[in-house]
């Protein structure tokens, strides 16, 4: 009885049977296709980038400050005067020589006709000296040739005082030696006023020859006069210096300009390239370094040009008022300095307008 109903109480659930695939760990997970190859794009697009910087970034140097200069030339009239012919426009191309204005040369002609007059009376003066000193000699000769005359009669007169002397007492009375005396001391005198005379002949010759000189000088400073006379006629017509583009044209016809006034400029069509590169971007740039210019009027057009020169100091150092970092408090900054690039080949033959102050960013092969 206790038998049977101890069979009858309820024990535990009997466990399933377990397998063998059940004790073993899950496999792992395997990664999906996708991962695979967005982890390889990412290492191609790494060495892609690794690449181009190490082709077209690592080797070059390149800044956008960076514009480009010419040496601009202003013109200006050498004499003062009314405008009557201007015979260029507003950004007109003129050759070297080219007539650019007229101003009115009446006044500068006058003055050219009376500086020739006032020449040819100078020289009317030299020649005038010239006969004067043929006069004046011919005079001086002559009173030489009264010196003699004068020496000789001295001469006889002498001798023959010294002849009444000698036989006074034979021959020659009282008076007549008395006269021989006299005689000879007038001639004698004679002789003294003859070379006087004869030396205020020659004095006059030497004057004479003076006043030549003098009146050459004079020719000289009339011829001179004349010279500045017709030169301020030929400045009245302004000429071109050089080849170039004409700019800020401030003059009418017909305008009253002033001696130095500027006029207008000329912009030459042999430009180059003036860039700020920073002082940490110099280290391997060297002169003839190729380079690649970019101008930002024209962004499809790429330009060719080599480095000409970098300038021995850095821009703020030739400022108007260049930093003193010796007082107040001292913060450094990257300086900038300036370098020279130049255009390979001309200009014109691009067909493109390039003018001063136009930006660029050039790009320096520096390896």
């Amino acid at each position: 009885m206790e038998e049977q109903t101890a069979s009858n109480q309820p024990g535990p659930a009997p466990r399933p049977p377990v397998s063998e695939t059940a004790s073993l760990p899950p496999p792992p997970r395997r990664l999906g296709g996708g991962f695979t190859v967005g982890l390889l794009a990412v290492l191609v697009v790494a060495g892609l980038a690794a690449a181009y910087f190490f082709k077209f970034v690592a080797p070059y140097e390149t800044t956008d400050d960076a514009f480009i200069e010419g040496y601009v030339t202003f013109v200006s009239p050498r004499v003062s005067g009314q405008v009557v012919k201007l015979l260029v426009k507003d950004n007109q191309l003129v050759k070297a020589g080219d007539v650019l204005l007229e101003i009115d040369p009446a006044d500068y002609q006058t003055l050219a006709a009376q500086a020739a007059a006032d020449l040819a009376a100078a020289e009317s003066r030299v020649r005038q000296a010239d006969a004067q000193i043929i006069v004046d000699q011919a005079k001086a000769d002559q009173q030489n040739a009264a010196v003699a005359a004068a020496q000789s009669l001295a001469a006889r007169a002498e001798a023959d005082r010294l002849r009444y002397e000698a036989v006074q007492s034979q021959a020659v009375s009282r008076s007549q030696l008395d006269l021989a005396i006299t005689q000879a001391s007038s001639t004698a005198a004679d002789v003294e006023v003859a070379r006087h005379r004869a030396k205020a002949a020659a004095a006059q010759v030497d004057l004479d020859r003076a006043d030549v000189q003098t009146a050459k000088a004079q020719v000289q400073q009339a011829r001179a006069r004349l010279q500045q006379a017709q030169l301020q006629v030929s400045y009245s017509t302004v000429l071109a210096p050089r080849d170039g583009r004409v700019t800020r044209r401030s003059v009418e016809q017909g305008a009253y300009v002033q001696t130095g006034q500027a006029l207008l400029a000329l912009v030459p069509q042999d430009l180059w390239v003036v860039a700020n590169f920073k002082e940490t971007q110099l280290a391997r740039m060297r002169p003839g370094q190729p380079v690649v210019i970019h101008v930002d009027a024209y962004p499809q057009h790429e330009f060719n040009g080599r480095v000409d020169s970098l300038q021995a100091g850095s821009g703020a150092r030739f400022s108007l008022l260049p930093p003193e970092n010796a007082v107040g408090n001292f913060v450094k900054v990257v300086q900038r300095v300036p370098v020279k690039i130049i255009f390979d080949g001309p200009l014109d033959a691009s067909g493109l307008d390039l003018a001063p102050g136009m930006s660029v960013e050039p790009k320096v092969r520096v390896q």
